[in-house]
């Protein structure tokens, strides 16, 4: 009987005394508190100051593409044009070229093209240009050309046109009267222009 009310005590306590989870990591504490605690705090709202500028962005009219036509051909060759509807007319075609000779031949691309627009002041632009072995040429009337030459420097660039022609004759007539010496002088002028600098 005695045993019987210390183990009614005993489940009686039990009862009474809060359940807590258990944690398998004892040094976690009390692990329902913590998420209480978590879950309880509220925090503060701040204001973040957005420092970046305003933009005003202006909306534009739609520009249809009014025509576009590419034909691609199997040996790199190709044409393409297009226009807009603010009469922007454009079109180019392009074509391999082989640059050097034999085995030293290296394909490279040939483009002519040209485009047209109108500039704000309503005049309509027209370029036309080339792109090939030789650089990037361009024409067009709203192009600025240099000025003319002055008489001074003109007269300056007709003596030095002068000379050149001197000495290719005077080259030629040596060639003409003493071939090996002129054979000779002609390997020098290789060797100079290779940066093997002939010593006389």
């Amino acid at each position: 009987m005695k045993v019987l009310v210390v183990l009614s005590a005993a489940l009686a306590l039990t009862a009474a005394v809060p359940q807590r989870r258990l944690s398998l990591n004892p040094e976690a504490g009390d692990q329902q508190a913590a998420e209480q605690n978590y879950n309880n705090y509220q925090q503060p709202e701040q204001q973040v100051k957005d420092f970046r500028p305003r933009v005003q962005i202006d909306t534009t009219t739609f520009i249809p593409i009014i025509s576009f036509d590419k034909e691609q051909g199997t040996d790199g060759s190709y044409k393409t044009s297009y226009e807009t509807g603010n009469n922007i007319q454009a079109q180019e075609e392009g074509y391999l070229k082989n640059i050097g000779e034999n085995e030293d031949a290296v394909p490279a691309l040939v483009q002519h093209g040209s485009y047209s627009y109108t500039a704000p002041d309503g005049q309509v632009i027209t370029v036309e240009y080339t792109a090939d072995e030789f650089g990037f040429k361009v024409k067009g009337d709203h192009i600025p050309t240099p000025p003319p030459v002055s008489p001074e420097i003109q007269k300056g660039l007709d003596l030095i046109y002068a000379g050149i022609r001197a000495n290719a004759e005077r080259d030629a007539l040596e060639l003409k009267n003493n071939p090996e010496a002129a054979r000779s002088q002609e390997e020098k002028a290789i060797l100079n222009y290779k940066g093997q600098y002939y010593q006389q």
